[in-house]
């Protein structure tokens, strides 16, 4: 900060010593002036000027000082003293205030938004459940299963996009409980019977441990991603459900035989959009699934892990957090 103030007071400092030097001169070629004297009074001007320009270092950047350390936080900041620094303080206040209102405004109209999409999607499931009452009555069963397929996808786009904007006040909707696993995991298994007949597609389910402490909402929206991924990359083969404890955790893991995921791309499946580096023409997937579940994840303190072979089928690991972890965490 120093340097900076001396480069701004540059000038004046030139000006004092362009001053000095004048008076010496004037001294040396007048020889009715003595110069001893003359040095004396720049020797004394200037350990004056030193002193000046210290105290004034300190006065005149304690407000720039704390507008450089400020994080866009100006409330903090003293007010400013000289009149070059009420003009900034004036300036800068004004333009807090103008940005803090159209923040403002952009967040409601964000808010008017959200709420319009929530309400659209609520309104679609509607007519969704009258068509899939409507595909019930008819009579081919190739039509009818092709039907149920494209229904379910419609679903599960919708409901994707649903929690997608939900997730951001999801700590708001949170309702911590014993969760039975079992009717929740079949739940999930049966509305995605259509598309697991269609591929030839079992489970597998095993549960040694039957409850756990979260979410049963946001956890039913977890598995059924991981349900869908696994149900989209695997052809043939059964996936298997399993629950264990592990280190005083219960640990739910989803298994799947489909075609794995790459090395390389296990650190980023969970990244917004990605969708592979090895089958990157594949246009089936959005790379916002195991995204959302990240996110959705977070505020129930589950921890998630991926184990994966090319060729050989991947197992996504849940493990959840004890009863008195979670009361540490949350301070419930």
């Amino acid at each position: 900060m120093i340097k900076k103030y001396l480069i701004e007071r540059c000038s004046w400092l030139i000006l004092f010593i362009g001053l000095q030097l004048l008076t010496i001169f004037i001294a040396l070629i007048d020889p009715s002036i003595t110069v001893r004297p003359v040095l004396y009074i720049v020797f004394l001007s200037t350990v004056i000027l030193v002193v000046f320009v210290i105290v004034r270092y300190q006065k005149e950047t304690a407000f720039y000082k704390q507008l450089g350390d400020s994080d866009y936080d100006l409330t903090d900041i003293n007010k400013g003293t000289s009149p070059f620094e009420k003009i900034v303080e004036e300036r800068l206040d004004g333009q807090t205030k103008q940005y803090k209102n159209e923040l403002t405004q952009h967040n409601i109209k964000l808010e008017q938004e959200k709420d319009e999409l929530l309400s659209w999607i609520h309104e679609v499931k509607t007519p969704l459940t009258a068509m899939q009452l409507m595909i019930e009555r008819v009579e081919d069963k190739k039509v009818k299963e092709q039907l149920k397929y494209e229904w379910l996808r419609m679903y599960l786009l919708l409901d994707q996009q649903l929690h997608q904007k939900r997730i951001l006040f999801m700590e708001n909707d949170l309702y911590i409980e014993q969760t039975n696993l079992e009717p929740l995991i079949f739940q999930e298994i049966k509305a995605l019977q259509s598309w697991c007949m269609r591929k030839g597609i079992g489970f597998d389910v095993s549960l040694e441990i039957e409850e756990v402490l979260t979410d049963a909402k946001w956890l039913a929206f977890i598995i059924r991603q991981l349900l869908t991924n696994a149900i989209k990359y695997t052809e043939s083969a059964d996936i298997s459900i399993t629950s264990y404890r592990e280190q005083q955790h219960t640990t739910l893991a989803i298994k799947d035989h489909g075609r794995g995921i790459d090395a390389k791309d296990l650190p980023r499946i969970f990244d917004r959009g990605f969708t592979s580096t090895t089958a990157h023409q594949d246009t089936a997937s959005s790379g916002m699934g195991l995204y959302l579940v990240k996110n959705a994840l977070k505020p129930l303190h589950i921890k998630i892990s991926v184990q994966s072979n090319v060729g050989e089928g991947s197992t996504f690991t849940l493990t959840f957090p004890n009863k008195n972890e979670f009361v540490a965490i949350t301070g419930m």
